[in-house]
């Protein structure tokens, strides 16, 4: 709309020069209602006889408005938070899940936020909660819960590309909460539990493999060496009494079980 050539026609310019006619009898006081003052953060987007006037906004500052001819729209070019209500959702793998978020937009094109939508603010709401409901429905549970960063930088390209025609520039998207029944917490904190036990039990196998293979270095050393194996019972008995137990262990050589054994066998 802003492109087009503007031509109001001659009864147009007939009464934009009775107007401004009208200004100049009764000036200085008509010059009250003429001069709009537009903030910094604000434009003015003028219409002169329901045209645009111009097709770029005009502000900051004092801007001239013609009595009777003239009208115009300020646009606030802030940044908006937009809160997306919870939304019932159904995932890829069919899990129900209600999920909310936050859209931060700002108009950077007066003009067009003006003239190619009715409500700017209300079509940024309903197009956000389309777009996340459209998005979160092709992810899955665990990629909804664990790519939360990488969904809202797609929610916010999407957005960008359907909303550049309104003159809104979206800043950022993220997804505040994911809410999911209690049936699927608890499957899901079962599932955690039994993960861990398992491996719990993994890492208890391989310590027992690898002392199994300690012990059977160990032992071949212990029998190249018959005197290593008595310096091993000593040890452990001062390890033992060191515990201040009433049991007292003697350690005797194993050569002497043999001896006994052949001397009964010969008498």
């Amino acid at each position: 709309i802003a492109d087009r050539p503007e031509g109001i026609g001659v009864c147009g310019w007939i009464l934009v020069s009775l107007s401004f006619l009208l200004v100049l009898i009764t000036f200085p006081i008509s010059i009250w209602s003429c001069i709009k003052v537009v903030r910094e953060y604000e434009r003015a987007v003028v219409f002169r006889l329901g045209r645009i006037l111009s097709k770029k906004a005009k502000g900051p500052g004092m801007i001239l408005v013609l009595p009777c001819t003239d009208t115009f729209i300020k646009v606030d070019l802030r940044t908006v938070t937009c809160k997306i209500p919870p939304q019932e959702i159904l995932t890829r793998d069919a899990v129900t899940a209600r999920v909310d978020g936050v859209v931060h937009y700002r108009i950077h094109g007066a003009v067009s936020a003006v003239a190619n939508v009715t409500d700017v603010h209300s079509a940024t709401l309903l197009l956000a909660q389309t777009t996340l409901r459209n998005i979160l429905g092709t992810q899955s549970l665990a990629q909804l819960l664990a790519g939360r960063e990488e969904i809202a930088h797609s929610i916010q390209a999407t957005l960008g590309s359907a909303m550049e025609q309104w003159g809104v520039k979206v800043a950022r998207v993220e997804i505040r909460d994911i809410q999911i029944p209690v049936a699927m917490q608890r499957a899901m904190a079962a599932e955690a539990e039994a993960a861990r036990e398992t491996r719990a039990k993994v890492v208890a196998a391989e310590g027992e493999m690898n002392a199994s293979k300690a012990l059977q270095k160990a032992s071949m050393v212990l029998a190249e060496s018959p005197a290593g194996l008595q310096l091993r019972y000593l040890q452990t008995l001062t390890a033992v009494a060191a515990e201040n137990n009433s049991t007292i262990v003697f350690p005797l050589p194993i050569n002497v079980f043999g001896s006994l054994g052949q001397k009964s066998t010969g008498g």
